[in-house]
This record gives C-alpha cells, structure tokens and sequence, in this order.
C-alpha cells in the first residue's frame, strides 16, 4: 500500500459522537484534514475549534443514503466509520446501521480507490449472540471484510471518558435512586477502555501499514464486574445505596417496558448482552500492538464523577 500523502484527507462517519470527538481532536493534532459526516451538521460545530481554521469540515450524511456516502468519501485518503447506535428507532435498526450502513461504506471506499478503511465494530460481536446489537456487529464485520479486504476492525469494550454513558450513567442513576440493581447478580465483566487510547490506536492503525486487514479488540488494564463498577461509581460521588440482585429474567421483564421509552435506560437487547462477559479474548491483537499503553479508570473517571456528588466540587471530601 502506498504512503498516505502530507495533503491526508480523512472522512469519518459519526465523528460528533463520544468517541469520535476523540479521535477527530487526536488527527486534528497530527495535521490530518477531516471530513466529518454526521445527520445533524448543526449539532456538530464545537468540533471545527479542535483544529485550524478549514482544517475540520462539518458534511451532512447519513449512513444509510448511498450518495451521502458516496460524496463523503470522495477524495479522501482514509475513510473511518464509527457509526453505531444502542438501540432501535425508527429506521435507525441496527441490521441497517450496523451491517447494511457499513457495507455500503466499504464498497464506496473499495470504489474510489481509498488507501485505508477502519471500521468500528464491538467486543462481543458474535453471530451466535443472543442480542441482534452483537449479532449486527459481527454481520457489519463480515460484510466490511467482504467489501474491502484490507479493512482494519476495530472492537473496543466498553469506552469511558467525561461524556461517557457508562460509568456517568451508573452515577446519574445513584442520584436519584436509594437502590441500584445488579442485573445478573452483577457478575458480567468489563475492560473499559479509555476514549483517549482508542483515538491513539486508530491514529496509530493509520499510519502502520500492519494493521491493514487486522481485527484489534480494545480494552483497558482493569476487568471490572457489574457490581465492582456500581461500588467504584458509589465511592467516588461520595454516595450509599442498597445494590439488590436483580435476575436476568425480572430484568428482561423490567426492560420490556422500559424499552418503549423515547431514550430508555435499558432494553431487553442490552439485558441479552448482559449475559456475556465483554472483555478482550487471550491472545488477541490489542492496544499493545498499537504501542498504546492503556490508562487505568482510576486515573480518569474520578475527575468527571465529583459533579455528582451532593455538594459538587465543594463536596468536603474533595477539598
């Protein structure tokens, strides 16, 4: 494969998300000019400041518009697709999003030529998942691979950051509720990994010609449990609630109602994940093969966690 050019073009899809605004800030620094496709470029402004003037350009696309695509891609030097949603709505279904989304970004890059392609996938991508999220993902990976060969696959566990919807998410929820359930019993293990290292490896992915169609699968230096993320969340706000074991079957029950919800908190496709650990497989490719050296959560997540303590910054503890 041929050097990327000092003029590198990169066009992301869903670069305005949690993660994408990391990696477009992490190119943005390495002098890359970025394309970013996003459905609502007005909500997308705050990230043209993470680079020079012109250097970052906000395109209207949607995933599932064969020209969108098309015209996104056209002239860059590598194509990144992030692009992934958590739940169903409307047309956004996650066998469109997730496998017939990504296809089509594959084959219009295989189609004008483009030098790389890195495709976000998601640890615990499997066809025999009882989950249609995972089972889309490992879907959207076969039909990436089929469209263009040399694709890297990116599968990271869970991400975490200030704007996460992990741990701030298990910190919300400890505000307003006395009890916290442990779906499962709490067992179900995490690798979160930081947004920030993510960025890296795909900065990195870019310029190592060796990563070109490889699977790398993310994950941090900790393997935390459900329940070992509910007590880290409750220590850190400063907080005590009751966690109560809920049952995977009451949980797939309580999701059922909670997933009519315009945003629900949780749905019986994400109880389904639930029942599978989402941490890296011995052996595999990872942040280290990327020379990426994985940030603990201890060293991130308490400093965007304080806002949820009673009392804030002025909490006496944190003083």
């Amino acid at each position: 494969m041929t050097a990327i050019p000092s003029a590198k073009l990169v066009a992301i899809f869903g670069g305005s998300g949690f993660l994408g605004r990391h990696i477009v800030r992490a190119l943005a620094r390495e002098g890359w000019r970025i394309r970013v496709g996003v459905r609502h470029p007005n909500t997308a402004h705050f990230l043209r400041p993470m680079g020079r003037v012109g250097q970052i350009q906000i395109v209207k696309a949607n995933l599932l518009n064969s020209d969108d695509v098309a015209e996104m891609v056209r002239e860059a030097h590598a194509v990144i697709n992030l692009v992934g949603i958590l739940f169903q709505r409307g047309a956004q279904r996650f066998r469109a999003v997730h496998s017939e989304g990504a296809e089509s970004v594959a084959h219009a890059a295989a189609a004008h030529g483009i030098g790389r392609l890195i495709h976000f996938s998601a640890l615990g991508a499997s066809d025999e998942s009882s989950s249609q999220y995972a089972r889309s993902k490992a879907e959207g990976e076969k039909r990436v691979r089929a469209a263009f060969p040399a694709a890297t696959i990116m599968r990271p566990s869970v991400v975490f950051g200030p704007e996460d919807d992990f741990f701030n998410r298990f910190a919300a929820l400890a505000r307003m509720s006395p009890v916290l359930p442990l779906i499962g019993g709490g067992h179900t293990r995490f690798q979160p990994v930081y947004a920030g290292d993510v960025a890296q490896a795909t900065q990195a992915a870019l310029g190592n010609p060796s990563a070109e169609s490889q699977t790398f699968e993310l994950g941090g230096p900790e393997i935390m449990t459900l329940k070992e993320v509910m007590q880290f969340v409750l220590r850190e706000t400063r907080r005590r609630r009751l966690l109560i074991n809920l049952p995977f079957g009451l949980a797939k029950f309580q999701a059922a109602f909670l997933g009519l919800l315009p945003k629900p908190p949780l749905t019986l496709d994400q109880v389904r994940l639930l029942q599978s650990d989402n941490i890296v497989t011995p052996g595999a490719a990872g942040l280290a093969e990327l020379r990426v050296t994985p940030t603990t959560v201890e060293a991130i997540v308490p400093a965007y966690l304080w806002r949820f303590r009673k009392a804030g910054e002025f909490d006496a503890a944190s003083l």
